[in-house]
């Protein structure tokens, strides 16, 4: 599995001063799952260390100015930019982690200047706008934003579904698209219900599509679905369907337990982690296997332990 990284992120000194910006929770926690693809636009056009740059709103047009002369330096690194996006497009990639507020990099939080030098507001940098035109159905984060554990959450686990349904894609049948669906169910209800009911509706294939044009269009619908945030009120409806399945199997004290767990969570009272325990036993114990097989109770290595944290639901 492999994703791909700006490289001062990853303790590469490729910064304008020298130096690096290493994000632990990539190095040290996602690197033991996956493969890091290394990206810096700004370090092969312009060299380390280098003058640092900026944004500017020419009539309209952004452009890349010097910070020391503002002389402009758009079209070397516009070359840079199309050169590590046509590398980054042969790799089977499943998400990008760009450095944010970069002129480069920035995904929606580079500042943009006035040719006065005042602040005009903030934009994309010049390769993370290239990476959403070029990989659009790519999840991709800043890692500013992933800072903030619900967004984290979102990201990691779109990353991971992402590569689940490349790795389907491979062997791809009827039958083998059926049983992803529905092994998927409360991951993509919890993701957006209406996209979830498309998918469906094209399993069923009511138009009888070559398998072929019905794979595409799930496709299309199913990486859309992933990038959506999911929401605790989505979320509980979820927990609350799960739920369902053991209503002749629990005793009214462990019912009652069940609903107090799923409604702190609902308050931010406890963080996911408790009621999906608990769901996960109850699983267990009455074997009910269609809960178990759903991707939604470990969509990505437990022991990255994102739904520990009452902060990863919104």
């Amino acid at each position: 599995m492999k994703i791909a990284v700006s490289g001062c992120l990853l303790g590469e000194k490729v910064r304008f001063d020298g130096g690096h910006k290493e994000e632990r929770f990539v190095t040290r926690e996602l690197g033991r799952y996956m493969e890091f693809v290394s990206f810096c636009p700004e370090a092969p056009a312009f060299g380390t260390p280098r003058p640092s740059i900026r944004l500017v709103d020419v009539e309209g047009n952004v452009r890349v100015w010097s910070n020391k002369d503002n002389s402009d330096l758009t079209e070397p690194l516009q070359r840079e930019v199309e050169s590590q996006a046509d590398m980054l497009s042969k790799e089977p990639l499943c998400g990008i982690i760009l450095k944010a507020r970069s002129p480069s990099c920035g995904l929606g939080s580079t500042k943009l200047y006035r040719t006065n030098g005042h602040t005009e507001g903030k934009s994309d940098g010049l390769f993370a706008k290239a990476c959403k035109e070029h990989f659009a159905l790519l999840p991709i984060e800043d890692e500013g934003r992933l800072q903030d554990l619900w967004l984290r959450e979102n990201f990691i686990m779109a990353i991971f579904a992402y590569d689940a349904f490349e790795r389907f894609k491979q062997e791809a049948t009827m039958k083998a698209l059926v049983h992803f669906h529905t092994c998927n169910k409360f991951l993509l209800q919890a993701k957006d219900e209406t996209l979830y009911r498309q998918m469906g509706q094209l399993v069923g294939n009511a138009e009888h599509l070559a398998f072929s044009e019905l794979l595409e269009r799930y496709e299309l619908l199913f990486k859309t679905a992933i990038n959506r945030k999911s929401s605790i009120k989505r979320t509980r409806n979820v927990l609350e369907h799960m739920a369902g399945f053991f209503k002749r199997d629990l005793t009214p004290g462990e019912k009652a337990a069940l609903r107090e767990q799923i409604g702190d969570y609902a308050a931010r009272l406890v963080p996911l982690a408790v009621p999906l325990s608990t769901l996960k036993l109850f699983a267990q114990k009455y074997a009910q296997h269609y809960l178990l097989e759903q991707s939604f109770l470990e969509p990505y290595p437990k022991t990255l332990a994102l739904r520990s944290y009452i902060d990863s639901g919104r």
